[in-house]
């Protein structure tokens, strides 16, 4: 695979999780997987990876697997948020997770919620105590997080700009200037960046984008995104196959202009 093209994530879910899904995903364009682990059980899980290695290995293709941890989240009526009454952003839960994680070898780790550097280093040290290597992804989702952005650069192995959770903190007016910043920023440090949420939403319910979802994916390729991520849409939308067709269109579209990509491979 060219590394000039950005890579496509696509989160897997009960709608995914049969190995044909999987297949088709990965022959139109999906590049990683990632596994939310603020839902389903670690039987469920090793359940998926099962079949991404699988896959892999039938397509003689690397899929890389990343281990999505909750972080202090709390459910409510509209969705979800960190939970600010926890002093430890990495959880009882998380370390669990990550104990399965690790066993199952995954290739990345993606801490929630960060807000310092010293979080990543944490979580490395665990990482590295276990005798594990699997490279850790921060996901920039908190005001405090923007504030120590370089700091937080240095340490991790990369970006992802998770704009749900970002969107709680900030002015969602300004989403897309911090989106333009961080990527400027991994660009200027080698570092590959994700940028992720609600980026082709409307495909969970309906077989083609809006307008206004494939442009937002353009403009996340023009400006230097190496990889764009899937969450619902593949996890539980209605048509995970024709989402990840859909914007591996885009990005292919995008890159007969733009071709400056770092992969996650």
């Amino acid at each position: 695979m060219s590394n000039s093209r950005a890579q496509i994530i696509a989160t897997l879910g009960p709608v995914s999780e049969d190995e044909n899904v999987i297949k088709e995903m990965a022959q139109r364009g999906m590049d990683v997987v990632r596994l939310n682990l603020s839902w389903g059980t670690h039987e469920e899980h090793a359940g998926y990876i099962r079949n991404v290695r699988e896959i892999a290995e039938e397509l003689k293709k690397t899929i890389p697997i990343i281990l999505d941890l909750s972080g202090p989240r709390i459910q409510d009526e509209s969705g979800h948020c960190i939970d600010s009454s926890q002093e430890k952003i990495i959880t009882l839960k998380d370390l669990e997770d990550l104990k399965f994680g690790l066993e199952q070898k995954v290739e990345y780790i993606a801490l929630s919620y960060v807000g310092k550097a010293r979080e990543i280093s944490e979580l490395k040290k665990i990482i590295e105590g276990s005798g594990g290597d699997a490279k850790i992804i921060a996901k920039i989702e908190r005001d405090e997080a923007l504030a120590d952005i370089d700091n937080i650069l240095k340490v991790s192995d990369a970006i992802m700009i998770a704009r749900g959770d970002l969107g709680n903190e900030v002015p969602l007016e300004e989403i897309p200037w911090y989106e333009k910043e961080i990527i400027k920023k991994c660009k200027s440090a080698g570092k590959p960046v994700i940028v992720a949420t609600q980026m082709m939403i409307s495909m969970i319910k309906s077989d083609e984008p809006t307008r206004a979802e494939v442009t937002d994916v353009f403009f996340a390729i023009e400006n230097g995104a190496d990889v764009v991520m899937l969450s619902d849409e593949t996890a539980k939308g209605e048509h995970p196959i024709e989402t990840v067709e859909m914007m591996d269109k885009v990005i292919r579209e995008t890159e007969t202009h733009y071709k400056d990509k770092v992969n996650l491979l």
